[in-house]
């Protein structure tokens, strides 16, 4: 395996020893992280499973992003990405999660969010759930260039928590 295959098997090689599942909330990417996840033969073992949350209505009812924080804040935004992440755990029994968020193109950006902006966050559930991390990229090429760094910049933020 090469690129983002061999993070996968790094990152579910890196759960299994911790005993610790993966759950994902993916916006951008539209469920290609857990594709690429669940190419690893064995992947059930560690991971929980993905919300792919495209549109704002898919935030709010599936991972529970407050309405108000959408409106203030839009969809590609750090406080959303937290808050998908967070959501994430608490809709699942997982240990870990990953959210992404952002504008894949070839249009939608704007001033304040290009195409190509991501934000990414990781959470990890111990006493309490907490958000222990947050990242934004400005990502370049086409959609699907933009899709696949995003899902390498997922796997190996989650593989550093690790």
């Amino acid at each position: 395996m090469s690129g983002p295959d061999s993070l996968a098997l790094d990152v579910g090689t890196a759960l299994l020893a911790r005993g610790w599942r993966l759950v994902s909330a993916e916006s951008c990417t539209g469920g290609l992280l857990a594709a690429r996840l669940t190419e690893v033969p064995g992947s059930s073992n560690w991971f929980e499973g993905a919300f792919v949350t495209y549109r704002l209505s898919a935030k709010t009812d599936m991972v529970g992003v407050a309405v108000d924080l959408l409106e203030r804040h839009g969809a590609v935004s750090e406080p959303t990405a937290r808050a998908m992440a967070e959501g994430a755990l608490s809709a699942s029994s997982a240990d870990i999660s990953v959210a992404i968020t952002g504008i894949a193109g070839p249009d939608g950006g704007d001033v304040i969010a290009p195409v190509g902006t991501v934000w990414f966050a990781w959470a990890v559930r111990e006493e309490a759930i907490r958000c222990v991390q947050t990242a934004a990229h400005r990502l370049a090429g086409s959609r699907q260039a933009v899709r696949d760094q995003a899902v390498e910049i997922a796997l190996q933020g989650v593989l550093a928590l690790l």
